[in-house]
C-alpha cells in the first residue's frame, strides 16, 4: 500500500508540473509555427588538436574579410547540420533539412580571446512574418580558438519553409545563416 501511495503522489507531482509549464507558454504556443520544442542546449569546447576535417571547412560567417588582431574575440564562421564532432563542430554542413529532422545545430567558431563575451542565436520561422522559434545564448571565455554550438529541436514536423539563424555576439549581428526545411512529399 505505502509503494502504491508513493507513485500516486509521484504521478500528482508530474501532472502538477506539467499543467504549470503548459499555462506558462500558452501565449507563445499560439505565435509558434510548430509545437512548442524543448529547451535548446549550448555548448561551448575548444575543437580537438589532433582533429580530422571530414567535410570542406564552413564558409565564412561574413564576405568582408577584415584583418583581425589574433588576439580580439571574433566569430570566424557559421555552419548548421544535424550531427557534431566531439569538438562541438558541424560533421556535415547544410542549409536545407526535412521536415522529419529533429535536432539542428549550429556551430559557431571564434578566434582571439575573451574573458567573458555572450554569444546568442535566434532561431525564425521566416514564412510566419520572423517568428521567433528559439532564442538561445551562452557566455564564452577562452585564450583562442573555440567552437560554441547551439541546438535547437522538435520532437514534431518543422513547417516547411524559410528559416535563418542570427548570432550576436554582445548583442552586436556578427553571422547568419538562411536554411530551408523542405516536406519532401
Amino acid at each position: 500500500m505505502h509503494r502504491f501511495a508513493q507513485g500516486l503522489a509521484l504521478c500528482c507531482v508530474v501532472a502538477l508540473l506539467c499543467g504549470c509549464h503548459r499555462h506558462d507558454d500558452a501565449t507563445a504556443a499560439k505565435n509558434a509555427p510548430a509545437p512548442k520544442t524543448p529547451p535548446a542546449k549550448a555548448q561551448t569546447g575548444k575543437p580537438p588538436a589532433t582533429s580530422v576535417a571530414k567535410t570542406p571547412a564552413p564558409a565564412p560567417a561574413s564576405s568582408t574579410a577584415k584583418a583581425v588582431d589574433a588576439n580580439v574575440f571574433h566569430v570566424s564562421s557559421l555552419a548548421l547540420g544535424t550531427a557534431i564532432d566531439t569538438g562541438y563542430a558541424v560533421t556535415a554542413s547544410a542549409t536545407r533539412f526535412s521536415a522529419d529532422t529533429h535536432t539542428i545545430y549550429a556551430s559557431v567558431a571564434t578566434s582571439g580571446r575573451t574573458a567573458g563575451a555572450k554569444l546568442d542565436a535566434r532561431w525564425r520561422y521566416l514564412e510566419g512574418q520572423g517568428v521567433l522559434v528559439n532564442e538561445l545564448s551562452q557566455n564564452v571565455v577562452t585564450d583562442g580558438s573555440a567552437v560554441t554550438t547551439f541546438e535547437v529541436q522538435n520532437p514534431n514536423r518543422w513547417p516547411a519553409g524559410k528559416y535563418v539563424v542570427e548570432i550576436s555576439l554582445d548583442g552586436k549581428p556578427v553571422a547568419q545563416q538562411a536554411f530551408e526545411v523542405t516536406d519532401g512529399k
